[in-house]
């Protein structure tokens, strides 16, 4: 649950050192500017405030692996929520507006996880984690849009590296298999949910794991 925190504090820090100029770039999301990606954070935000408001009393189905939907292909953009991610940051105007709202909601999602009984059973879409196992699928949900964040970026800082560690982990048992050593953390995570593509060398490496890749994350 630290560990939430310190990835999920290291996101805010990093979208409230955006200029507005930097609002208007591409981000690591296809089709998705800085904007958009800030304003999907925004509802990452409420979802987890959401989540940890709705305590159940049932034994956990799912854990921080089995949380993720797991496609082979990235999203098209014509789901109606990301849709509707698009419309409503551009509807902002000024970014300030965005990052203020960010900022607002994000800290009180950051509070309540620092109040949650980490063995608490929550339940998210049809399924149900401890909050321990679902703030932990959240430190790959920060770490991955950190990265996204700052993939046109080149002097922002990313994010933590025990965040990019524990993600990596994550990835592996998602994937049934360590990614191999010469892979670093962020080039494991952007390799193998399809936010960039393998070199030749490191699809050698990969081996028969580069053709079941990307595993995109949903």
């Amino acid at each position: 649950m630290d560990l939430f925190s310190r990835t999920w504090d290291a996101l805010l820090t990093a979208v409230a050192d955006l200029s507005g100029e930097d609002f208007s770039l591409p981000s690591g999301c296809a089709g998705w500017l800085v904007r958009d990606l800030v304003c999907h954070l925004v509802i990452d935000a409420q979802d987890v405030l959401i989540t940890l408001a709705t305590p159940v009393d049932a034994e956990p189905t799912h854990d921080e692996a089995a949380y993720w939907h797991v496609a082979s292909e990235p999203p098209s953009g014509d789901d109606p929520l990301d849709a509707l991610t698009v419309r409503l940051a551009a509807a902002y105007g000024d970014p300030a507006l965005l990052t203020f709202h960010l900022d607002d909601v994000g800290s009180a999602a950051g509070r309540a996880a620092r109040l949650a009984d980490p063995a608490q059973p929550v339940s998210t879409q049809d399924q149900v984690l401890t909050v321990a196992d679902y703030l932990s699928a959240y430190v790959m949900e920060w770490t991955l849009h950190h990265l996204d964040l700052v993939a046109h970026l080149p002097g922002a800082a990313g994010p933590p590296e025990e965040g990019l560690a524990r993600s990596r982990t994550v990835l592996e048992k998602i994937a049934g298999e360590a990614f191999p050593a010469s892979l670093s953390d962020t080039g494991a995570l952007l390799v193998g949910t399809g936010r960039r593509t393998p070199t030749e060398e490191e699809r050698s490496a990969l081996g028969p794991l580069a053709a079941r890749l990307p595993f995109v994350l949903g």
